[in-house]
């Protein structure tokens, strides 16, 4: 299949350095491509880079830990401008004290005693005030709560809590086990949380503009640049802005927003530096477009096509459209004179042997059941002298067939003025008789008639004929022309 100009590589044409050039500059944005993918989805997927853990099922504790990958969240926290939570950080700091009491006293100490009020207010007052809602983490409060009523069997979170940092309760269960409850399902949600600060405009923070202009963004200006420079060397009539225009894809690399768009021109330069092979990708997305799209397009043009023909057919005006080509037959003629010489007088003589066989043999059947009885027939001369009769008969009906033919290619070929015109009388008289017979009976209308319901019924035939299976025996078809295997064609035909 042969590819589509948009399709070809497009390198800058600087031999070596060019080449590398440009498979540098597929590499490094693909790596842009895929910071800014991290990017996007940073904030979304913020939990999983904190606790890194990957959640089979939501609501449920139960998740694979991917310990093998770094913390990175102190690392690119700033970049979104991102801040532990004033809230939930004096939450975490407050259980490592009741932490460290507990494990040194037992909970009816006074101290301890003191640090778990503390820690039931610190938890009824993050019930109450929904630090989670400026980081838009409603639902991770809700997971909080949901633990408690589910350890307790209570149907309040405030009452789960109470009852778990109640003296009493630890009495019963020890803090080993308990810390093991508030550390594995409660204060992992809690460390979540986050506060995003605002720029100017109003907005939260976004520094990767930075480093996406100052390290990526300038690599691909001065790659745009060279490739305009090298498309106006070879086009020297291309204008600077029909070049911007060719290289319109390119622009996604340039913009601000929109930065998931890059991943067009990154494919684009990964396949013109041979880094990837993109065309059966592209093979299998144009199949599954045509196929879409076959069935509409087909439908439409054919049944535009049959419109057209029908109102040309229906057309009260068919009689001045057959006087109209009689003053219009000049193209005839001239395919007369061109045609003519070379049937009659090149095409024709070669077949001799053949018109003669032919015509021999059809006298012969002629004088066979006409000329004699049947009890002649089987005479052996007889037939012998019918042989030779009819061959000599057929040679010079043919001969002088021929000859004639010569003389007329050899007529036609002149530039005679007087066989020009009658040539061209014949044409405006066949034409205007012809008009003239169509008109003065009902032979136009019903020819019409004839002609609209034939197109009628080809259009529902056709048409409803046309369906999906058919587009894809068609791509069917196309797969194996452009593999260069033959396709067998069935000499059944659907009922």
């Amino acid at each position: 299949m042969v590819r589509p100009r948009w399709q070809r590589p497009l390198g800058l044409g600087l031999s070596s350095l060019g080449w590398r050039w440009d498979r540098f500059v597929a590499i490094w944005a693909s790596i842009n491509l895929a910071l800014v993918v991290f990017d996007v989805t940073y904030v979304p997927l913020r939990n999983f880079w904190l606790q890194r853990h990957l959640y089979l099922f939501p609501g449920l504790p139960l998740a694979i830990p991917l310990t093998a990958l770094p913390d990175i969240t102190p690392l690119y926290d700033p970049v979104k401008g991102i801040e532990p939570h004033r809230d939930t950080q004096r939450y975490l700091q407050q259980w490592q004290l009741l932490d460290q009491q507990l494990l040194a006293q037992p909970a009816t100490h006074p101290a301890s005693r003191r640090l778990l009020q503390q820690q039931l207010l610190l938890t009824q007052q993050l019930i109450d005030d929904n630090p989670f809602l400026g980081a838009n983490k409603t639902g991770t409060l809700e997971r909080i709560k949901n633990r408690l009523r589910q350890r307790t069997g209570l149907d309040s979170g405030r009452l789960g809590a109470e009852q778990l940092l109640a003296p009493a309760w630890l009495q019963s269960h020890p803090w080993g086990q308990e810390r093991l409850f508030w550390q594995g399902e409660v204060l992992p949600l809690v460390a979540t949380n986050y506060w995003r600060s605002i720029d100017e405009t109003g907005r939260p923070t976004e520094r990767f503009w930075r480093l996406d202009l100052l390290v990526f963004q300038s690599v691909f200006f001065v790659d745009i640049v060279l490739r305009l420079i090298n498309l106006r060397r070879r086009l020297p009539g291309l204008s600077w802005r029909d070049a911007l225009l060719r290289r319109w894809t390119d622009l996604p690399l340039l913009l601000p927003f929109w930065r998931l768009a890059r991943v067009i021109p990154v494919a684009a330069r990964l396949r013109s530096s041979g880094l990837v092979d993109a065309e059966p990708v592209r093979a299998v997305v144009s199949r599954g477009v045509v196929a879409l799209l076959a069935v509409e397009l087909i439908e439409v043009l054919a049944l535009q096509l049959l419109d057209g023909v029908q109102k040309l057919i229906s057309s009260p005006d068919w009689s001045g459209r057959l006087r109209g080509n009689s003053t219009e037959s000049r193209e005839l003629e001239e395919l007369l004179r061109l045609w003519g010489p070379l049937l009659l007088g090149r095409v024709l003589p070669r077949l001799e042997p053949e018109l003669q066989a032919l015509l021999s043999y059809a006298l012969q059947r002629s004088l066979e059941t006409s000329a004699f009885p049947q009890a002649l027939q089987r005479l052996q001369p007889l037939l012998l002298l019918e042989r030779e009769f009819t061959r000599q008969l057929a040679g010079g009906m043919v001969e002088g067939v021929l000859d004639l033919s010569r003389g007329t290619a050899q007529q036609l070929s002149r530039q005679d003025r007087r066989g020009s015109d009658l040539v061209q009388q014949m044409g405006e008289a066949f034409w205007r008789e012809l008009a003239a017979a169509m008109a003065a009976g009902n032979t136009l209308e019903r020819s019409q008639k004839l002609l609209l319901d034939l197109l009628e019924e080809l259009k529902r035939g056709y048409l409803s004929r046309i369906n999906s299976a058919g587009v894809d025996d068609l791509l069917e078809e196309l797969d194996q022309l452009s593999g260069g295997s033959p396709r067998r064609v069935s000499l059944t035909s659907e009922p």
